[in-house]
């Protein structure tokens, strides 16, 4: 969860206590950011700075965005909780899987009722599993979604990009998350569908939005459940 006051390469990470509130924040300097950045995530809150930025500054966005900061921590709590509260279950496209540490196996494996993972970093060893999955998953949608549009695409990027779910560049080149696979099945349908779109109608204009009426009714409620429940697609 991000606030501006864009994902890029940083600096130093310093641990920073907020004078005028009890927040505590971590401060990065980056060469490719314009102006400063609030994120919220489950490591904490990073305030991202241009390169040259004093720390005031970081200090005055952090008092500036207090509340916004605070509700989001709230939300990671809560998300965290959920997570939690799993009992070694893993979502996978609306259904919770669950993972079983077999010995001897070298990657992660899904079979039709449970994930079989290594002994060890079992989490490194589901990632790899998901992006893989992930690659499949959205092939055959963005298969189907653009002969459905009369639309074609060029390549796909699996990555787990930290300002979007997905994106659409100049000749079709395709990027989506991993995380998706850990949303709903139809959630992730809506995002292809949204990226489909922008071959079309690259920006927000009406026309995109009457595109995604027409194309993926329901596309709305899709787009409010990946806001609301972001903080949970976590491993």
């Amino acid at each position: 969860m991000t606030r501006s006051l864009a994902a890029v390469p940083t600096t130093a990470d310093p641990t920073v206590s907020s004078p005028s509130s009890d927040l505590i924040y971590g401060i990065r300097r980056s060469a490719r950011a314009k102006r400063v950045r609030v994120t919220v995530d489950r490591n904490g809150v990073t305030v991202i700075l241009p390169q040259g930025a004093s720390d005031r500054t970081a200090e005055t966005a952090v008092a500036r965005l207090g509340p916004w900061i605070r509700d989001r921590l709230s939300e990671q709590e809560a998300a965290t909780e959920i997570v939690r509260g799993r009992g070694g279950r893993v979502p996978w496209l609306g259904e919770l899987i669950p993972v079983i540490t077999e010995k001897g196996r070298s990657i992660a494996r899904r079979d039709s009722a449970r994930i079989l993972v290594p002994e060890g970093d079992s989490t490194a060893a589901l990632e790899s599993l998901y992006r893989r999955a992930a690659r499949l998953e959205f092939t055959e949608r963005l298969d189907r979604i653009t002969e459905a549009c009369g639309q074609s695409w060029t390549s796909l990027r699996i990555g787990d990009m930290k300002t979007r779910w997905a994106s659409c560049a100049p000749g079709g080149r395709m990027s989506f998350s991993w995380r998706l696979m850990l949303a709903p099945a139809e959630v992730l349908e809506a995002v292809v569908w949204h990226e489909v779109c922008h071959l079309d109608e690259p920006n927000h204009s009406a026309r995109f939005w009457a595109l995604m009426d027409q194309r993926c009714p329901g596309h709305r409620e899709h787009r409010a459940w990946l806001t609301s429940h972001a903080a949970e697609l976590v491993l």
